[in-house]
């Protein structure tokens, strides 16, 4: 038997093992859209699609690295007594449907709603960064920083200068950054920043000793955006820490983003987010009484975390969602820049249609991502049939990742409305009920819908060909992306 004859019998057995092996195990551990996905992929290229469900297959982290997040979890709840001095700042007596959905939102998320908060929004990067810079010169004890993107540049320098100036003050600065999303950055600028005195850690590490230990797949990225100064003053949201045209990247059409600037009992929450990824990257928990200092009431906001991502044991922030559209009567708007709903999702959207609710969905006109984008665009059709209203938005790409619900629930933080954000990433989003800062927001939602075209049915199914087509065949992969 010559080689070349050896090597196409290994390739054929191969295949057919592949295949055989792949079909009775992908459909154990995935739902079904992803395991069609995968055996797609796999019938079709059997020993690359096995070699890359071997990289990318699996979103379930080691058990060492679970049991660590679970070690911090005990050690603040025993240490600092985070957890009850939270539960005992509650809020008056809510509507029975409203508190109903206060406890799912703590059983899933693990952290309780907050009264007292104060709540301010920023839509500006040049804002941000201001406020941000003043609070570090301000900072006394520490500074937290947890940001997916992270890259100095003009618009962002102001940040690092105060960073430095803080450490030379003998503030502890702590820098938590993306291995991938901030790979440059921890290239470039880290070092000159330790040397300052400034701790930096890049956040899953996509190195193969390293993905091992700490992820399954190597994709799995933190893509949490959060500021804590002093303990007393946070910030969340969508900005990542780099100018809004991406250094030029964004072609014409920059990020609209939104952030939370948060303070009050809430911010004991977001602490306890930072530390926990912290401890889990840098293997140390910093010692420091001033960590979680008394907030007092400087608001009126009713606000509770919701941290999420591969170390829960179920895609929780897509259960909120879900039964957050479920809850609605009246009106619900979602603004997103990626939207790939599974099958739950569009399943709720049809029930708050047919509930009544009018239901607004605003997407950027034009995609940054091809595969991403296209994919998104697969789902209009049938997303227009529901009934839901769906908004271009044109000024560049929205990437404010929000949601309202009636005049009682809003969602603001940094996971999209898509199968990465609810199921691989990690994610924080915060949750307003009623009063103030949900209208605020609500405002902005309309803002953005002003700014917006209307999609019609009519129009859309005039679309080229080509590009139906297209988009037919990202749809079959949506579930992986």
């Amino acid at each position: 038997m010559s080689l070349n004859l050896l090597l196409i019998l290994i390739h054929d057995l191969s295949s057919i093992v592949i295949r055989l092996a792949m079909i009775v195990l992908i459909p154990r551990w995935h739902p079904p859209a992803a395991a069609t996905a995968w055996l797609l992929v796999i019938f079709f290229w059997p020993i690359p699609g096995f070699l890359l469900y071997l990289l990318i297959g699996r979103s379930k982290l080691p058990r060492e690295r679970i049991m660590k997040h679970e070690r911090m979890v005990e050690r603040l709840e025993r240490e600092t007594a985070v957890i009850s001095s939270v539960r005992e700042i509650t809020p008056p007596e809510l509507p029975e449907r409203l508190a109903w959905f206060c406890n799912l939102a703590m059983t899933l998320g693990d952290m309780p709603i907050t009264g007292g908060n104060d709540v301010q929004f920023i839509t500006s990067i040049d804002e941000m960064v201001e406020r941000l810079s003043s609070e570090i010169d301000k900072a006394e004890h520490h500074v937290h920083l947890l940001y997916f993107i992270v890259k100095e540049d003009k618009v962002t320098r102001p940040v690092f200068e105060a960073l430095e100036r803080a450490s030379r003050r003998g503030v502890a600065c702590r820098i938590l950054a993306d291995s991938l999303g901030s790979s440059k950055f921890l290239k470039r600028t880290a070092p000159r920043l330790k040397e300052a005195g400034i701790s930096v850690v890049g956040a899953l590490p996509p190195t193969l000793f390293r993905r091992i230990k700490a992820a399954a797949r190597f994709d799995l990225r933190n893509h949490r955006k959060l500021a804590v100064i002093d303990g007393k003053r946070a910030y969340t949201g969508s900005h990542n820490l780099i100018d809004p045209t991406y250094g030029g990247k964004a072609k014409g059409r920059p990020w609209h983003d939104v952030t939370i600037s948060l303070r009050g009992p809430v911010t004991a929450q977001l602490q306890r987010v930072f530390l926990e990824d912290w401890y889990v990257e840098a293997g140390s928990m910093p010692d420091d009484p001033s960590l979680f200092p008394d907030s007092g009431s400087p608001g009126q906001s009713l606000v509770q975390t919701v941290p999420s991502g591969p170390s829960y044991p179920t895609e929780n922030y897509q259960r909120l969602v879900a039964s957050a559209l479920h809850y609605a009567r009246r009106r619900v708007i979602i603004t997103t820049p990626y939207l790939i709903p599974d099958e739950s999702l569009l399943e709720a959207m049809e029930v708050a249609v047919l509930g009544g609710a009018r239901v607004q969905l605003v997407v950027p006109e034009k995609s940054d991502q091809f595969l991403v984008g296209n994919a998104a665009r697969s789902y209009y059709e049938q997303i227009m049939e529901l009934g839901v209203e769906i908004f271009l938005y044109q000024p560049g790409i929205i990437h404010s990742k929000t949601m309202t619900v009636d005049n009682d629930i809003a969602f603001v933080g940094t996971s999209n409305f898509d199968i990465r954000s609810f199921a691989l990433n990690f994610e924080l989003n915060m949750i307003l009920y009623q009063g103030e800062a949900l209208w605020t927001l609500r405002a902005l939602q309309e803002s953005y819908i002003d700014e917006s075209r209307r999609l019609s049915l009519e129009e859309w199914r005039k679309r080229p060909f080509a590009a139906e087509a297209v988009q037919s065949v990202t749809k079959l992969f949506s579930p992986l992306l």
